[in-house]
């Protein structure tokens, strides 16, 4: 038997690493935009299409994936978007304009979107119910642990464009950096792509494809003893849903179905709304603001990436000990906390280049340009960055503004870090994982597939729009503003949670139907 569960756990490992894949292409992109910004000379919406169009094309290819897999199977599925990995990862590397990097990064995202909802597909459908969910749960693990490796490898090779070794200088770091970064994803790849033939189809997806034979060989080498027992209830199963009237779009508009869906609405929108992806997806841009510099923020972003793997796995150890609801009151009170923390930390900077600190900025910037700002005191970072575009020009300014930043700014930068992790660390153990549990017990059974694709994809939508967005409303707004508003958003969600949202740990799905399902 441990013969067999090492076999599980092995396939279960290689196709959870299409949830590394997607981690590491998604959270890659933070480390990017601190130099595409200038080089293509994007404005700070064209900033933000670069990084949330990978988010868009995400969320169409979770709306066609499962039926494309069914169709052509899992395995084959998971193939494609390891080449889709691939092809992106070495597009971005390569592109030429800002067009180009979209279009490169639109490609990754169709292989996001597969992964997310294939590899856990997969996983499940081979895995015996006893590992089942420890099985599932790698794909979470391997997606946390892919945002993690990004944010460190970014800073590995922002520190070897700084080496004076020559196998380094030969490479080009320092002139490639963000072409570096971007292209390291073909590694794992290529490497996700050849481990895949390691991985059996599915057992299940063979049974709808009537390969009774191959099944069989694939539970025996899963499950042992209990294989022909296991297919005959597969293939029972299928033949049930062949006969059961397919559920609609519109069956989850019902009255009855009214609470359930505003609880997985408001959910859907809330684990978004307070700037989670921000984080993931503008961390270095977020603590150069605290005029740390650029080697400091880099580091800084690998502990996000270290505390959002810690807290998940907390997460995971209490969900079914303490219950959904108490996670969720315990993190959102700790997001918007923490929200508050950092819009009170930015809100109490101040932002002065001295003639002193302007001499010692690097030899590039125009100094006597500075002479417009050289001693003011400015009191929100709003007002400085539009004065420091004025005296240097827009594509300068965006060029050297860590640098300048790090000169010019007076604020508690240790607060700043302790607001941003106990931040990431309150979504970890909270409304990220709890969510998609709270999606798998608030519906019915013959409507939770398609209530679960409808309420994910607002999910990817509000996601898209926050990543948009962020670059302007830190240019616009002032970061001051920004983490406020995370905050109030945090704070309308609690209340929500607290009035609303039920317990659902120890109950049944049936038993769930009756509390949330309006019984005619």
């Amino acid at each position: 038997m441990k013969q067999k569960n090492g076999y599980i756990v092995l396939i279960s490992l290689i196709v959870a690493l299409g949830g590394f894949l997607m981690g590491f292409d998604a959270s890659v992109i933070s480390g990017v935009v601190k130099f595409i910004e200038p080089e293509f000379a994007l404005s700070k919406l064209e900033l933000g299409w670069a990084v949330s169009s990978l988010t868009l094309t995400a969320t169409l290819a979770m709306l066609v994936a499962g039926p494309i897999s069914d169709r052509y199977g899992r395995k084959s599925t998971l193939s494609v978007a390891a080449i889709l990995y691939a092809i992106s990862a070495i597009s971005s590397a390569l592109a030429p304009s800002f067009i180009f990097l979209v279009i490169a990064r639109m490609i990754g995202g169709f292989g996001v979107g597969a992964s997310l909802i294939i590899a856990p597909m997969y996983i499940a459908e081979i895995a015996p119910a006893k590992l089942r969910g420890r099985m599932v749960s790698f794909n979470q693990l391997n997606i946390v642990l892919g945002i993690s490796v990004a944010f460190f490898t970014n800073y590995l090779i922002l520190r070897l464009g700084e080496s004076d070794a020559a196998w380094a200088k030969s490479l080009m770091f320092n002139e490639y950096n963000w072409r570096w970064m971007l292209g390291l994803e073909t590694l794992p790849a290529v490497l996700y792509f050849f481990a895949l033939f390691l991985v059996p189809r599915s057992p299940r997806w063979l049974a709808m494809a009537g390969k009774h034979n191959e099944a069989l060989n694939t539970l025996k080498k899963a499950v042992g003893d209990h294989a022909e027992e296991d297919l005959q209830a597969i293939e029972e199963s299928i033949k049930a849903d062949k006969n059961k009237e397919k559920a609609k779009l519109k069956d989850i508009f019902q009255p009855a179905l009214k609470m359930a869906l505003t609880i997985g609405l408001v959910l859907a929108v809330l684990q978004q709304i307070t700037g989670i992806n921000s984080v993931f997806f503008y961390a270095p841009m977020i603590f150069e603001q605290s005029g740390i510099g650029t080697d400091a923020s880099f580091t800084q972003a690998i502990y996000v990436g270290l505390t959002n793997l810690i807290f998940t796995v907390v997460a995971i150890g209490l969900i079914d000990k303490i219950g959904r609801k108490a996670l969720l009151l315990i993190g959102v009170t700790g997001i918007a906390l923490s929200m508050f923390v950092l819009a009170y930390g930015f809100h109490s900077a101040t932002y002065t280049l001295t003639p002193a600190a302007i001499q010692e900025l690097p030899a590039p910037i125009n100094k006597e340009a500075l002479s417009t700002v050289s001693g003011v005191t400015f009191n929100n970072d709003v007002a400085f960055k539009k004065a420091l575009s004025q005296s240097l020009g827009n594509l300068e300014s965006k060029k050297y503004e860590a640098e300048i930043i790090t000169a010019a700014t007076t604020l508690n930068a240790r607060l700043i870090l302790f607001g941003i992790l106990a931040f990431v660390a309150s979504f970890a153990v909270s409304i990220g994982p709890v969510m998609w549990v709270l999606f798998s017990e608030l519906f019915p059974n013959k409507l939770r597939a398609i209530a679960i694709s409808f309420v994910g994809t607002i999910n990817s939508v509000v996601s898209f729009l926050v990543q948009l967005v962020f670059p302007w409303e830190l240019h616009s707004l002032g970061a001051t503003s920004t983490f406020f508003i995370y905050g109030v958003f945090a704070a309308a969600g609690l209340i929500f949670i607290l009035m609303k949202v039920p317990e659902t740990k120890g109950k049944s799905l049936e038993q769930l139907e009756k509390i949330l399902i309006k019984q005619k």
